[in-house]
Parts: structure tokens; C-alpha cells; sequence
């Protein structure tokens, strides 16, 4: 596979991430987005902060500095947040738009340049790899934790139970067929 299919194939995965992410968001509350369904267990406002930290960190400047930033402070992304969903919003995105960038800097001048993480060196692709693979696990919360705390309706970010056959019928042969994780914006059966 080339550079730029792998960068392409990377950016329609980023994106697939994003849309799960303002799907469950959108549907709840801001009372929902920070509840725990358990003391032990974090909310989806503390989920986002800490992707938003962890993805400002590794990706700013990521070619030049190492991926954990001396000014993020980890163990603060997992505290309750005082701040609205604006703020909180804003927070994520910051972290969310230096991944893009990071990705749309990079050609075939730079994309085997060697960086760092915590010290550790990373291929740029090995580095995404890492970083798509903690993005997926925080997604996977995210949608679980926004299902079980959301009271009322849920409206399906995936193929819905019950739904695979309609699903398959509606987008066979298409990239919508990957549900979320396709190019296009699967249909939503209700």
C-alpha cells in the first residue's frame, strides 16, 4: 500500500471515530455527559478530556518534540470537570484538530521520520497505529458509557439490532456498508 492510500485510509478511520463520537454526544444531556454509571467509572465528559489532552500532547509539534507534552497533566484529565460542554468541547477539539493537522503534514518527505513518545522512538505509522488503537478503546467507552447513562430513546450509531439484513439490502457494495466506520453516513433504520 502506498503512502498516500494509507494516509487516506487513516483519515476516513479518524473521521468514522469523530462521527461516533458527536453521535453519542449530541444525544445526551449535559447532566448525562458527566455522570458515572459507577464511582469507578468515567464519564463521558472525562473520556473527552482526556482524549483531548492525550491527543493535543502527541500530536503538536510531533515531528520536532516528544509526544507527552512537559505541560499535560494526565492525571488531571480524569478529575470531574468544572467547565461547560462548550468548554469541554473546545478542550477535545484542540486535541482532535492536532491530530488532522499532524496527519495532513505529513508526505512522503517526512512520513518515515523517526519520533518520539515518552522517550520511546515510533515509525509516524507505528505512532498513529498507537494512537487510533487508544482512540478505538475510548470510543468503545464512550458509546457504552453514553447508552447505559442516556435516559429516553437511543438513536443507533452502528447498524441497529435487529437491523444487519435491512443494513445489508440498503448498502451492499458501498462503503456506507462499514456502518460508521465507512466513508458515507450509513442509514439509520428505525
Amino acid at each position: 500500500m502506498s503512502d498516500s492510500l494509507w494516509l487516506e485510509a487513516t483519515r476516513e478511520t479518524i473521521a468514522s471515530y469523530r462521527r461516533l463520537i458527536d453521535g453519542a454526544v449530541q444525544q445526551l444531556t449535559d447532566a448525562e455527559l458527566h455522570l458515572r454509571p459507577t464511582p469507578e467509572t468515567n464519564s463521558v465528559a472525562i473520556i473527552l478530556r482526556h482524549l483531548g489532552g492525550n491527543l493535543r500532547s502527541r500530536w503538536t509539534d510531533f515531528l520536532t518534540t516528544d509526544g507527552e507534552k512537559p505541560d499535560r497533566n494526565r492525571d488531571n484529565e480524569f478529575s470531574d470537570c468544572d467547565g461547560d460542554r462548550q468548554q469541554l468541547m473546545e478542550w477535545f477539539d484542540q486535541g482532535w484538530k492536532a491530530l488532522e493537522n499532524a496527519i495532513d503534514a505529513l508526505d512522503q518527505h517526512n512520513i518515515h521520520q523517526t519520533i518520539y513518545v515518552r522517550g520511546e522512538p515510533h515509525s509516524i505509522p507505528q505512532a498513529i497505529l498507537r494512537s487510533i488503537t487508544h482512540l478505538s478503546y475510548h470510543v468503545g467507552q464512550i458509546l457504552l458509557i453514553a447508552r447505559t447513562v442516556h435516559n429516553g430513546p437511543w438513536s443507533w450509531l452502528s447498524i441497529a439490532p435487529g437491523q444487519s439484513s435491512h443494513h445489508n439490502q440498503q448498502t451492499w457494495g458501498t462503503s456506507a456498508s462499514r456502518a460508521a466506520m465507512g466513508a458515507a453516513k450509513p442509514p439509520n433504520p428505525t
